[in-house]
């Protein structure tokens, strides 16, 4: 059996970093174990490119999820990741902090370290800001960060309808407080996604400490005691192990890695009973604590307005915005699913921004199918502080098998109230004096929906649909809270030598996009684990 220092579950978003940063030293080995391939299609690359990864299994896990009674009885799609970069490698590329009460509310649970000023400096020496290093960017990280390459002027005049509804403008969404209207920066370099693979595994893969391997489904963690020390997975139908001198770290993300945690033996001890699954350490809250943000997509269409819809079915536009894109690396096919986001509260008793709108000239049923034929703009908005919680969990101990994944959207009263209002906003802001001259016209959920809560409630569970934010179901929190998974050090409690690294340490969800967070985390790990396993002097 091979022995590495040490060895990492999952080379996504978290998993990349950690990798760039552990091997750094050219005195341990370090294996990366990822179950997707390598990141080498065309579609990874072109940021457009989420419209074919998305639902695609050489890109995509495509979980669903359970029929969810907030939804009306409906399963969604559940994107994640599944190649080199993880969901970096299909997301939205939206460079997004969160806002500087989130990270302050972590550490008022007694996460002590993850107060905003001290993740703040780790966003900044992570980034590669496109105007240079300020007070709150850094410039020469290598997560690059750049404005988007094409304009369109219905987003424009959204911008000002949205400040004829009192939603000021702001040029900068990352200082800490994100309220207003701006475009989104974007993870890309001159016309190209730039993926966590791109920034930060990439450069590592030459070192001779560095091991990458593709294609590996990961199935447990095996113990010597309760110090974890190896690993199993399967690879090419072979089943394979390796050992950790040092430590293993789940990377898999808020699914994956609770199903390697379950399958190991940590978890609920009623729920491995059941399984079979011999028990390590119970710990109840793994695979609970489930937060996602739940986007409402309004769609008006729209006369007199130049939209992706019509551009797209023009096939002499569309052969333009390919020759563009081959030759300037800009048009249309440079596009981040959103391009003008809007924070704004929901209500006067709402201290700061709780509601995310990501807005697009363009429209469609969902992901993965064609775009309409009419003209039409999406207004999508998320509850960004939801109050439901749902949970993920195995459903066998073959890692074959796909996991329960159950949201439970728009469960609590102040969720459905707070979407109620989200698309009272939406709506006023389509009906300000900017946007007149489009006449615009909702299509999605339709004027034949009424204003008061329980429609628009009813309303909300027929067109809600995930934006692909799963956090929180290996949460950070003290020993003393029963469904806390890692400590403030994002140690496993229970056992030795097993940590996780991403967005499932995330006891509250962060007020905006979550991928940045997510590669913050990582970066924060990294040094938190080679401070720990620095020899004594």
């Amino acid at each position: 059996m091979d022995a590495y220092d040490y060895i990492i579950a999952g080379a996504g978003s978290a998993g990349s970093v950690l990798a760039n940063r552990l091997s750094e030293d050219p005195d341990v080995r370090v294996l990366v174990l990822e179950a997707g391939g390598r990141d080498n299609w065309i579609w990874f690359h072109v940021p457009v490119g989420y419209l074919f990864a998305i639902g695609n299994p050489r890109a995509d896990w495509c979980f669903r999820t359970v029929e969810e009674p907030g939804l009306n009885g409906r399963a969604l799609s559940y994107p994640r990741g599944k190649v080199l970069g993880g969901s970096s490698a299909i997301n939205a590329m939206i460079y997004m902090r969160g806002q500087a009460a989130d990270y302050d509310h972590w550490r008022q649970l007694g996460l002590n370290g993850w107060g905003w000023d001290d993740v703040l400096p780790v966003f900044k020496a992570q980034e590669d800001f496109y105007a240079g290093a300020s007070e709150f960017h850094g410039a020469g990280g290598p997560w690059r960060v750049e404005p988007p390459r094409v304009s369109w002027p219905i987003l424009d005049r959204y911008r000002d309808a949205c400040a004829e509804v009192g939603i000021p403008r702001t040029e900068d969404f990352n200082t800490g407080d994100n309220e207003g209207s701006g475009y989104f920066p974007v993870n890309q370099r001159r016309g190209q996604r730039w993926s966590a693979a791109r920034g930060f595994i990439r450069p590592a893969m030459s070192r001779p400490n560095l091991t990458v391997e593709t294609g590996c489904l990961v199935d447990r963690v095996g113990f010597d005691g309760r110090r974890a020390e190896r690993i199993d997975w399967i690879q090419e139908g072979a089943r394979r192990s390796a050992r950790a001198r040092r430590e293993i770290i789940l990377a898999s993300g808020s699914i994956g890695s609770v199903q390697i945690l379950q399958r190991s033996g940590i978890g609920a001890a009623e729920t491995l009973h059941r399984l079979g699954i011999e028990v390590v350490a119970d710990r109840p809250g793994v695979g609970r604590n489930l937060q996602d943000h739940l986007q409402l997509r309004l769609i008006y269409k729209v006369t007199g307005a130049r939209t992706l819809n019509e551009t797209y079915w023009n096939l002499a536009r569309r052969a333009w915005m390919g020759v563009d894109y081959a030759l300037r690396r800009r048009g249309p096919l440079t596009m981040a699913p959103s391009q003008l986001g809007v924070f704004a509260r929901s209500g006067e008793d709402v201290e700061r921004a709780d509601l995310e709108f990501h807005v697009q000239p363009l429209s469609l049923d969902k992901f993965g199918e064609p775009l309409h034929r009419f003209p039409a703009i999406t207004s999508s908005v998320c509850n960004l502080r939801p109050e439901s919680r749902g949970h993920v969990s195995i459903t066998s101990p073959d890692p074959e098998a796909a996991p329960e994944i159950a949201p439970n959207y728009l469960s609590t009263d102040r969720d459905r109230e707070i979407a109620a209002r989200s698309i009272r906003l939406a709506r006023r802001i389509a009906a300000a004096p900017a946007l007149a001259a489009y006449r615009p016209v909702e299509h999605l959920p339709g004027p034949e929906v009424g204003d008061d809560d329980a429609a628009l409630a009813r309303a909300a569970g027929d067109i809600g649909t995930t934006i692909f934010h799963p956090v929180g179901t290996a949460k950070m929190g003290l020993e003393s809270d029963p469904m806390a998974v890692v400590d403030e050090r994002l140690r496993v409690f229970g056992v030795e030598g097993l940590r996780v690294v991403d967005a499932s340490v995330m006891p509250t969800i962060v007020s905006g996009n979550t991928n940045t967070p997510t590669i913050m985390i990582a970066g924060k790990a990294a040094g938190m684990i080679l401070e720990d396993n620095r020899p004594p002097r």
